[in-house]
Parts: structure tokens; C-alpha cells; sequence
């Protein structure tokens, strides 16, 4: 199986894997995990805002040794977001979804609002 974390989780995968919950460790132990170039964007935007205390250079250091791969945002992706229902309004999540339905992927999230787009999402 393939995943696509969000941004959340893998900061808690990277930075706090304690908080993760026991269903999103499984998942991360099972499967091919993957973390868009979208968290790696938004982590960046956030920490300039003071908003986050993460560094987004040493988050996409920390991919490949945490065993998780990136998957960079394509054109294709970026156009899917026009076909979503507006159940979300955060961009950064709107393109995870779309990613994720392109890949196909099932993203993991603890975000219960993203369920609303079905079954490629798994809210932990």
C-alpha cells in the first residue's frame, strides 16, 4: 500500500512519533510512505510566519532516513484541485487530496473534515 502523510503527521512522525496514534504508526510501518513537496511548502510558509518552529530544510533531510519518499508536485496535480468539491478550503490539504487521487494514494491525516472526499482518505 501506498500513503501520503500529511503535513501533521509527519511533522509528529519525524519530530514526536509518540504522539502519532497507533493506527498512523501501523500504517506508516506497513506501507511505502510518501510526503508531498506541498508539506515540505507549507511547513516552510509557516515557519517564515512564525506560525511553526520546524526547519523545512532539515524535515526534507529527514525523509529518507525516516524511510519516506517525496513525491513532488506535477502540473497534473496541481490541476485536479479545480474538480474538488469544496468541502476544504486549505490549499495545501486540497492538493494532498488531489495527489492523492492521481497517484493513487490513500493519505492519512487527522484532519476528520478531509473524510469527506472519500475513501482514498484515512483519518487517524
Amino acid at each position: 500500500m501506498r500513503v501520503l502523510l500529511d503535513t501533521h503527521l509527519l511533522l509528529w512522525a519525524l519530530g514526536a512519533p509518540s504522539k502519532l496514534p497507533a493506527a498512523a504508526r501501523k500504517l506508516i510501518n506497513d506501507a511505502n510512505v510518501y510526503v508531498s513537496a506541498a508539506s515540505i511548502w507549507e511547513i516552510s510558509i509557516k515557519a517564515a510566519l512564525g506560525k511553526l518552529s520546524a526547519d523545512p530544510r532539515e524535515v526534507l533531510a529527514a525523509l529518507e532516513p525516516a524511510g519516506f519518499l517525496e513525491l513532488p508536485v506535477t502540473g497534473a496535480h496541481a490541476a485536479r484541485v479545480v474538480n474538488l468539491p469544496p468541502v476544504h478550503r486549505d490549499p495545501f490539504d486540497r492538493l494532498l487530496i488531489a495527489q492523492a487521487l492521481i497517484e493513487p494514494m490513500r493519505l492519512v491525516t487527522n484532519d476528520a473534515a478531509l473524510a469527506h472526499y472519500g475513501d482514498i482518505v484515512t483519518v487517524v
